[in-house]
Order: structure tokens, then C-alpha cells, then sequence
């Protein structure tokens, strides 16, 4: 029973280390590899384009500095309650864009 516990004991710990070394790679990118986010023109909506491409036909790149990474971070937070306009213009969404 004392080595049942034992292996318990290590088990748990080894858990929890590896859980801690990993926590960063545990976050979900926006975007796959060699991809980028774009930000649908007037609207909340968002997709991926391929690096080295231009955004596809209404969609427009989020202004330097302020691109979604991971899901939940806090651009792509604010994003989802803010539109980039057909002219470049930042504001806060309405109910239904």
C-alpha cells in the first residue's frame, strides 16, 4: 500500500511539472502556422491569411501592434467588440455587426 501511495504521490507531481513547462504552449493560436489574422471590413468577423499574401477582398489587416495571437488574449477581445470600417476607422461594434 506504502508504494501504491508512493506512485500516486510521484505521479502527481510529475503531472503538475509538466502541466507548469507546458502552460505556454497550451494557449490556442488565432492563426496556424504561417498564417496571419484579418479582420472583416464593418463586421467582428475574422479570418486567416496565408503570410506573404494580401487579406482577401473585405477583410483589412488589424492596425500594427494590435493583432489577435491567441484566443482569448486581449486583442482578440477587444476585437470582438470593435470594427475597422471601410475606411480604416476604428469603432465600437453595434449590436448585430
Amino acid at each position: 500500500m506504502r508504494n501504491v501511495r508512493r506512485g500516486a504521490a510521484l505521479a502527481a507531481v510529475g503531472a503538475m511539472a509538466f502541466a507548469t513547462l507546458t502552460a505556454c504552449s497550451m494557449e490556442e493560436a488565432v492563426c496556424g502556422g504561417g498564417e496571419y489574422p484579418v479582420q472583416a471590413v464593418g463586421s467582428t468577423g475574422s479570418a486567416c491569411t496565408p503570410k506573404g499574401k494580401e487579406p482577401p477582398a473585405g477583410y483589412v489587416r488589424y492596425p500594427a501592434g494590435k493583432e489577435p495571437k491567441t484566443v482569448g488574449d486581449k486583442w482578440e477581445e477587444y476585437w470582438n467588440t470593435h470594427v475597422i470600417d471601410k475606411n480604416g476607422n476604428v469603432r465600437k461594434a453595434e449590436d448585430g455587426e
